[in-house]
């Protein structure tokens, strides 16, 4: 019985411990999906990455900031650890992991859907 007791504690304490160490700005979280650890916004939405963004700068404007909204950072927002700030077009600011602009699928559904995960052959899931 003690060794079931100890499995349990260790399964219950591996459970409620973040599953990542990384300092991330609030509302950005890491969670957990059928194909890994995925950075997402508060709602727990897949976040993703666009491969025709430079470097710190996004062109994923009109339509295509319909289909894939960005990831908006609040005007008092300072970067922390990997994540920066990029402006837009528009002149609102949005976050960035390592110097890429984040973004969600607006077909996910459910948190930690990830079926934007190649779409177009251009967007990539944002992984920690």
């Amino acid at each position: 019985m003690p060794r079931i007791r100890f499995g349990l504690a260790l399964a219950a304490a591996l459970w409620a411990a973040p599953a990542l160490a990384l300092d991330t700005p609030e509302g950005i979280v890491v969670n957990a999906t059928d194909k890994g650890e995925v950075l997402a916004n508060a709602q727990r939405m897949t976040l993703y990455t666009f491969v025709e963004d430079p470097q710190n700068q996004s062109v994923c404007i009109g339509g295509c900031a319909d289909n894939w909204p960005p990831l908006i950072a609040p005007a008092d927002a300072l970067p922390v650890g990997e994540f920066s700030l990029v402006e837009r077009e528009e002149g609102r600011r949005q976050w960035a992991f390592r110097g890429k602009p984040l973004y969600a699928w607006a077909q996910d559904k459910n948190p930690g859907d990830t079926t934007g995960d190649g779409m177009g052959g251009k967007w990539n899931l944002a992984k920690p």
